[in-house]
């Protein structure tokens, strides 16, 4: 940004703004603006340290965060009498899912499933499913949430917003695209990635950002506002498009 640019709305007003409709949006609960506040805080920290060149790109990130947000922490207040409850705690104060972490990753278990898995997505693979993906690299494994964008048209391989193209067997094929909130750093020490078969232990492990090492479980990693948003898209019953 050159000097003289103007910024397209003042911080203060911005924030203002944000927290002003929260009445209409559910802020009438306790919560609501402890989790906006989090869930905030954590994407401007997230934008701020990126490595977006683009000022329109940025301006759009920015511009789409009072609804992201809003949905999100609407979601998580009115959890427990939504049509569509999920099984998770909603920790408040740090804007996110917690529930209890297993010895080992789920998404371990199932990499030898292959047959089950084509099955399962030559049956219920569609535009916006949101799906799991195990991230196996150095450091350990992990499971994250990315959703369906593409599906080939003989129904043998799709495409993930985030991970790129798989084979309904869920072997990773090539990634053609690029999104917004990638982490390059992490991208470069990834060894495999693996579309899994959905199931609530998998899930539940992806909405909380489990972690574990070769040897012992990790600490939590946050999720992206992207990924918390797409944990308000799952149908916990059936894990099959809403």
């Amino acid at each position: 940004m050159a000097a003289g640019d103007k910024l397209p709305y003042s911080t203060s007003n911005f924030q203002v703004g944000f927290f002003g409709e929260a009445g209409e949006l559910g802020g009438s609960h306790p919560q609501f603006n402890e989790i906006c506040t989090a869930l905030y805080e954590r994407e401007v920290i997230t934008l701020a340290h990126s490595e977006i060149k683009n000022l329109s790109l940025l301006k759009r990130r920015m511009g789409g965060l009072p609804y992201h947000v809003k949905a999100i922490a609407r979601y998580m207040v009115n959890n427990g009498n939504s049509l569509n409850p999920s099984p998770l705690k909603a920790d408040t104060h740090n804007g996110s899912w917690y529930a209890k972490q297993s010895a080992k990753c789920p998404g371990i278990n199932h990499l030898d499933d292959g047959e089950k898995r084509e099955t399962w997505y030559k049956k219920n693979a569609t535009y916006g499913l949101v799906v799991p993906v195990l991230v196996l690299s150095i450091e350990g494994s992990h499971i994250e949430l990315d959703s369906i964008d593409m599906v080939n048209q003989d129904n043998t391989q799709l495409h993930l917003n985030k991970s790129g193209w798989f084979s309904n067997s869920g072997e990773f094929i090539h990634s053609n695209t690029q999104i917004d909130d990638v982490d390059t750093s992490t991208a470069l020490s990834v060894d495999r990635k693996v579309l899994l078969r959905p199931s609530k232990a998998i899930m539940t492990a992806a909405c909380c950002g489990h972690c574990w090492s070769y040897k012992s479980r990790r600490s939590p990693r946050a999720l992206t506002l992207r990924e918390m948003r797409l944990s308000t898209q799952i149908h916990w019953k059936n894990f099959t498009l809403l």
